[in-house]
């Protein structure tokens, strides 16, 4: 990687000497640091890929005010902007890091928001996983040319190498959206009685619809067949009740090969004598 792209992608001096003195061991086999539990560690190893470091990418973002109507449904574009601009400015840090060490992707990762004592409308996000390299020659990186990221655990990475798939990229959708609040009218009215709250319903629904549909246009992007292990978390944050974020976040996935077909088990029959 050229001076210049770790200078776009913002890696500190320090980050290129720590991953500089995972190579540099004389004739020794490469030292390599990992997340990985010991059962991941030798999964990982099993499916034909050997872990190269730690790798991770942070980023500290100020987060800003945006006026909301009390009685509305609505987006908040500029909060969902940040949130997601901050994240990815992780990410393609934490890819820096598997470049620098030739990486063919990253497995395990962890994606974090911290809020420290300088002020709540600043947060770091960090980006977290294991960098890994196949042990085979052969093309294990997305068609945007980048390493491809996952945050499946080792035995479930494994399983889907078994099965003739590989992992294109962690993708992600996201949505700020303020819930209106209920009118006294409404309070009153609805008082002692069970009954749906639509305007409630519909804002969750629909900001939740945003954040996948968000997190699957990634995945079209990567050329992806489909997605595995989507989560989807909501929180509030700082921003108060009626402020919540939803993240949607899984790994898009392909085939090995075009005419793949997934082997069915065998079932034998037992007759009783």
């Amino acid at each position: 990687m050229t001076a210049n792209k770790l200078t776009e992608v913002g890696l500190p001096p320090d980050a290129m000497t720590r991953l500089g003195e995972l190579e540099e061991r004389q004739g020794k086999p490469a030292l390599f640091t990992s997340d990985l539990s010991v059962n991941e560690f030798l999964l990982v190893k099993e499916a034909g890929f050997n872990p190269r470091g730690l790798v991770f990418g942070s980023s500290i973002y100020h987060i800003g005010l945006q006026g909301r109507n009390w009685a509305a449904n609505k987006e908040l574009d500029g909060l969902t902007q940040a949130m997601y601009t901050a994240r990815e400015l992780a990410m393609s840090r934490m890819e820096a890091e598997a470049d620098v060490l030739g990486a063919d992707g990253v497995v395990g990762v962890r994606l974090d928001i911290n809020f420290y004592e300088w002020g709540k409308h600043s947060a770091e996000f960090i980006a977290i996983g294991t960098a890994v390299s196949a042990e085979e020659s052969g093309s294990w990186r997305n068609n945007e040319g980048k390493p491809f990221t996952s945050d499946l655990s080792g035995q479930d990475f494994w399983t889907l190498v078994q099965a003739g798939y590989m992992p294109l990229g962690l993708v992600m959708g996201t949505c700020v959206y303020h819930v209106a609040h209920r009118g006294a009218a409404s309070v009153l009215g609805q008082a002692g009685r069970n009954a749906e709250l639509p305007n409630f319903t519909q804002a969750l629904y629909e900001a939740r619809e945003l954040a996948m549909a968000r997190m699957q246009a990634e995945a079209e992007k990567l050329q992806a067949e489909g997605i595995v292990g989507v989560k989807l978390v909501e929180k509030s944050h700082f921003w108060g009740s009626h402020v919540i974020e939803f993240l949607a976040v899984g790994t898009a996935v392909r085939p090995l090969r075009a005419d793949h077909v997934i082997a069915q088990p065998q079932m034998t029959l037992s007759l009783d004598s």
